[in-house]
């Protein structure tokens, strides 16, 4: 889900009685929590076979603000803890304190969401190399996950190589760079090869390459063309085409401006 048209109520329902999703990425900011609650109950899933990941909004940042966030998604969701929980952003616009000291008093609260259950994984979303060293010094748990934009442009290996030496899991959204990949010649290409689509060439590249993807729709025949992408591989030399097109630019946010 996300906060650009990103939410439809039917596709959800649809995504978890017949495609067999069961992770679901939200976040404070989508503003879809509450309604992600009604379709969740509409699915007839049961909450302990879905991963539910939300994500802590930089207007809530600080130690006491992120438990009382937390607890207000669980309540917006209907669920009594949270998958995995997020600092969304590493800016964390507070007045007189620096990024730093703030991410670290927000992150000291994620760890005890974590030791008290309320959070089965903490982790980050859009932390690059220098956040996380950061991180790493000022804080005892290592994030379980670094949520950042990953798509045939934007593949920051450095980062993930840096998040699997940690241990942390490297998950990657926009895997289709806001449809951008869709009509790039080479991506046609080898979908007319494979005899598949540019979505699934695209999420299956970013599978093969290690990364949790989490792609998103709003239609119900979208999501079910992205879950097909487990009965093909793309050769060895196809998956360096596609590794070759990185050009560095973020059709989302770009974060490597702060500090």
């Amino acid at each position: 889900t996300s906060h650009q048209g990103g939410y439809s109520h039917d596709a959800v329902v649809h995504a978890l009685q017949k495609c067999g999703i069961r992770h679901i990425d939200t976040a404070k900011r989508y503003g879809c929590e509450s309604l992600l609650q009604k379709a969740i109950k509409e699915s007839d899933v049961k909450r302990e076979d879905l991963w539910i990941t939300t994500k802590l909004w930089h207007s809530d940042y600080g130690y006491e603000n992120t438990k009382k966030a937390c607890l207000e998604s669980c309540e917006r969701l209907g669920v009594e803890y949270l998958d995995l929980y997020l600092i969304h952003w590493p800016d964390a616009h507070v007045p007189g304190k620096s990024n730093r000291e703030v991410r670290a008093e927000t992150w000291r609260a994620m760890e005890e969401l974590y030791e008290r259950g309320l959070c089965r994984s903490i982790g980050v979303s859009n932390f690059l190399i220098s956040h996380l060293e950061q991180l790493k010094e000022d804080c005892v748990i290592t994030p379980h996950v670094n949520q950042v934009e990953y798509h045939p442009f934007q593949r920051p290996q450095e980062l993930v190589d840096y998040c699997r030496s940690r241990d942390i899991v490297f998950e990657g959204y926009c895997p289709l760079a806001k449809g951008e990949a869709l009509t790039h010649p080479s991506i046609i290409q080898l979908a007319k090869k494979y005899g598949r689509t540019p979505a699934q060439i695209c999420i299956r590249w970013s599978i093969q390459n290690g990364i949790v993807t989490i792609p998103k729709s709003t239609k119900a025949e979208r999501i079910q063309e992205n879950c097909k992408v487990f009965d093909f591989t793309i050769a060895e030399d196809d998956v360096e085409i596609l590794n070759g097109m990185h050009d560095g630019r973020h059709v989302s946010w770009d974060p490597s401006l702060i500090v």
